[in-house]
């Protein structure tokens, strides 16, 4: 009885181990971006070079589907204000890699980082 409890106390370790080192690996996947590309419906509507930007600002977006406004820092971009229900392009915050965009759906609009770091 004692072998198969060691047994499985080693493999849970061994399981716990792997998942750990997945995790380290895995958490840096999104690449920092170069540039930050504002889309409407699809359609380009700005690219903006980050390297570029020494002072935060903002941009107006405003479509047929609502009106957003895109801060710009040099790390980084972000959906500060959206005329839209539900404002989750707002809550989600600054991104800097390319690992996940910016949506608002009710607009049409998208915000990604892209390019090598």
């Amino acid at each position: 009885m004692m072998k198969q409890t060691k047994f499985w106390v080693l493999l849970f370790a061994a399981l716990a181990i792997v998942c750990g080192g997945a995790f380290l690996l895995l958490r840096g996947h999104g690449q920092t971006g170069q540039t930050a590309v504002i889309r409407v419906d699809g359609e380009v509507y700005r690219r903006i070079d980050l390297r570029a930007v020494t002072i935060p600002y903002d941009i107006e977006v405003q479509t047929d589907w609502g009106a957003n406004t895109v801060h710009v820092e040099p790390d980084g971009v972000s959906v500060t204000y959206a005329d839209c229900p539900d404002h989750l392009c707002v809550q989600q915050g600054k991104i800097t890699t390319s690992a996940i965009p910016i949506a608002c759906v009710p607009h049409h609009l998208t915000v990604q980082i892209e390019g090598e770091p």
